[in-house]
């Protein structure tokens, strides 16, 4: 058994109140993923400073590469940390403190293996994602440190995080996610204009983020040596293997969060793609907009993580009533933000992008785009919470199946297609048009494939 802090910790699934829960799991999930956005903002501004468009170029390649990693976290992460819950609800703590283990070493042993490929074909990779003359070095020295050196604590302390708010320490879980991004602030300006020479600029960056996320990672082994020997997330092989059953649901859950993230920067990527035909100032319009909108949508994000280990015990408890009003209250909450995120946006759309924009055409396009954009917010919000419901529920092919749909079904044809009848704002509308189509899909399939009363996990 656990200690009794450990299980003290479990009266959040068990014995308060669903308002009191949700808002002990969510408030530290939300604010980490606004400060994580932020910092993700800073690297881009700190760099900016720099007037160089070569190392602006060269960060922004390494990105994609960079949000790899972040999927293999998800991977061990989202689909270890649903399954722990689960267990607990069904009183195996025993095979969830297994399951922790796998999840753990699965996490260190993934990310080892993706740095080491990156390092070993550096160059192949660069060339691909395209790197020049120009912007070679840059973009090597900024994957040297945030990727091969910067790896393993990356992704290790995004996987600790879920697993640790997955048996209710969603203070702890946010805690380090800010702590690291709170550093990567102060670091960047640190080591970029004060440590290192001109010219270091990129190296300067990536230092910073590599250690501001290799403290984060020492934090989170810090709070597991707090937690104890009897704590259900352990690195101690001692306590023993998982199951191949729990083995299979930590990959049923974890690979299609994987995919769906690498789906979401892909359509991204091809907004981009599609914009820069039409203009450059165009382009600066929507990159603008795609990192606006991600406010709302992260705080989305934030209720989501925060709710899926309360779902995920109710339903391994088969307590349908408290699942039921749990998902209901957290679904509420997701929904009166992104409505509140639409009244603000329409109004204050022009100052918003002011802060990033001084071009009167750029800023006139890019306040446009995001009051066509932050209309598909609340769509948005219930498209991935319908997905990660069934994570929750551990049912990983229907996640996928709606994951895949909504993007490579739904989203990135909307783009080519309302791109091609319309024009630059087809490319705007195409979000709003696509998830309309992805929620209707969703609620389908909730009310088909969703637990029923009566039904445990």
């Amino acid at each position: 058994m656990g200690t009794n802090t450990e299980m003290d910790k479990e009266k959040v699934f068990r014995e308060y109140p669903v308002p009191k829960a949700l808002r002990i799991m969510v408030v530290p999930a939300v604010i980490s993923q606004l400060i994580v956005l932020i910092y993700n903002m800073a690297d881009t501004f700190y760099v900016g400073q720099t007037g160089n468009p070569y190392m602006i170029a060269a960060t922004s390649l390494i990105l994609p590469v960079f949000n790899i990693s972040l999927c293999l976290a998800g991977l061990a992460g989202v689909g270890g940390g649903a399954l722990i819950s689960r267990l607990l609800g069904q009183g195996r703590e025993d095979e969830a403190r297994r399951t922790s283990v796998f999840s753990l070493y699965l996490a260190v042993l993934i990310a080892a293996a993706f740095s080491l490929g990156i390092g070993a074909f550096m160059e192949p990779i660069l060339t691909l994602l395209g790197a020049g003359e120009n912007t070679y070095e840059y973009a090597r020295q900024y994957a040297m440190c945030v990727i091969v050196f910067g790896g393993i604590p990356t992704v290790l302390s995004n996987a600790l995080a879920n697993l640790i708010r997955s048996v209710g320490r969603s203070r702890e879980a946010g805690a380090g996610i800010i702590l690291g991004g709170l550093l990567n602030i102060a670091l960047d300006p640190l080591f970029m204009f004060v440590l290192l020479p001109e010219g270091y600029e990129v190296l300067g960056a990536g230092i910073a983020t590599a250690l501001s996320n290799g403290i984060a990672c020492l934090f989170f082994i810090a709070v597991l040596v707090r937690m104890g020997k009897g704590s259900v997330i352990t690195f101690s092989p001692r306590a023993g293997r998982a199951s191949k059953e729990s083995i299979i649901a930590v990959f049923a859950v974890g690979v299609p969060s994987a995919i769906a993230t690498l789906l979401f920067d892909l359509d991204y990527v091809i907004v981009d793609k599609l914009m820069v035909s039409y203009h450059d100032l165009a382009l600066a319009a929507v990159g603008v907009v795609l990192k606006v909108e991600r406010f709302p949508l992260n705080v989305g994000i934030g209720i989501c993580q925060g709710m899926l280990p309360l779902v995920a015990y109710s339903y391994g408890a088969g307590d349908h009533k408290r699942m039921s009003e749990t998902i209901r209250l957290a679904r509420k909450l997701g929904l009166v933000i992104a409505a509140g995120s639409i009244v603000l946006y329409e109004i204050f759309s022009g100052q918003l992008v002011r802060i990033f924009l001084s071009d009167p055409q750029a800023v006139s396009m890019a306040s446009g785009f995001l009051r066509i954009r932050v209309l598909a917010t609340p769509l948005m919000f219930l498209s991935f919470f319908t997905v990660y419901l069934f994570q929750a529920f551990g049912k990983g092919r229907i996640s996928l199946f709606l994951g895949v749909t909504r993007w490579l079904g739904f989203n990135i044809p909307m783009l080519f297609i309302l791109n091609y009848l319309v024009g630059m704002y087809g490319i705007v509308w195409s979000q709003v048009t696509a998830d309309i189509l992805t929620v209707a899909l969703s609620f389908y399939v909730m009310h088909r494939f969703g637990p029923k009363k009566g039904q445990a996990g």
